[in-house]
């Protein structure tokens, strides 16, 4: 069930606030890079990946999804998994066409920019995402704080190779990575605050985070997986990818 509730506990601030305070410590994780071979980071990430999106299908569709359809699948659940999924459709156009766009005398190069600009937006997101996890019971939190943490790890490895490969010194990298992951509580904090003052929020917000993580594992995760077609490493990936969900399902005990 998603009931209406006001005030909300103390507790749900802490367990979100929390919650994003630790995925954002994972913007941290990149500097483990530095000391591995790059052949090395790149099979490390494509299991990553494919664990990652085993966990955000897992958890839209054994947690998020059964969630919503407690009390009756309607329309407008339906519209709200499709606003996710256009809405960081529409994010991604956004952020391309920006990059497209930059003028070159920046300070920083262009893709730092776009990349520190975009991880900024992303990490906002989460932060509404993680905190409206919260706000349906601690388990459907927790499941979604751990969708986005096996989310964030390999796309943090990749930004700060980004930003180290667009010029920036490893911990000018770090700490622009560590700042754009503070977005994160301004998310939390808008979605706790909103949903004090507009009834049915955390339905909405459901419905958006399981539209969006179907679209980051379909759109963004698994094709990066089509590009290595070995079977060995196809079937590393398939058992990571179930390994992910796997994760999610075990999740379902805490409810």
């Amino acid at each position: 069930m998603l009931p209406y509730r006001l005030p909300r506990m103390p507790s749900v601030w802490l367990l979100a606030i929390g919650s994003v305070a630790a995925v954002s410590a994972l913007s941290l994780v990149g500097v483990v890079t530095l000391s591995l071979k790059p052949d090395t980071v790149r099979k490390s990430l494509l299991i990553l990946i494919s664990f990652a999106a085993g966990a955000l299908l897992g958890d839209a569709f054994v947690h998020l999804i059964p969630e919503m359809a407690e009390d009756g699948f309607s329309m407008t659940d339906s519209f709200g998994l499709l606003a996710g999924v256009i809405g960081f459709f529409i994010l991604e156009k956004v952020l391309h066409w920006h990059h497209s766009h930059l003028p070159q005398q920046e300070v920083l190069h262009p893709v730092a920019v776009t990349n520190l600009i975009g991880d900024a937006l992303h990490n906002f997101v989460d932060g509404a995402i993680i905190a409206g996890g919260f706000l349906v019971s601690s388990s459907i939190g927790i499941a979604t704080a751990v969708a986005v943490a096996l989310h964030e790890i390999p796309q943090e490895v990749g930004d700060f190779a980004i930003l180290v490969h667009a010029g920036l010194r490893p911990r000018r990298a770090l700490l622009l990575n560590l700042l754009t992951a503070l977005t994160a509580f301004a998310g939390a904090v808008l979605a706790l605050t909103v949903s004090s003052a507009v009834e049915g929020v955390e339905r909405v917000i459901v419905a958006l985070t399981a539209g969006g993580f179907l679209y980051i594992a379909s759109s963004d995760l698994i094709p990066e997986l089509h590009k290595e077609p070995e079977a060995g490493k196809s079937a590393l990936q398939l058992i990571s990818l179930l390994a992910g969900i796997g994760v999610m399902v075990a999740l379902v005990g805490l409810e």
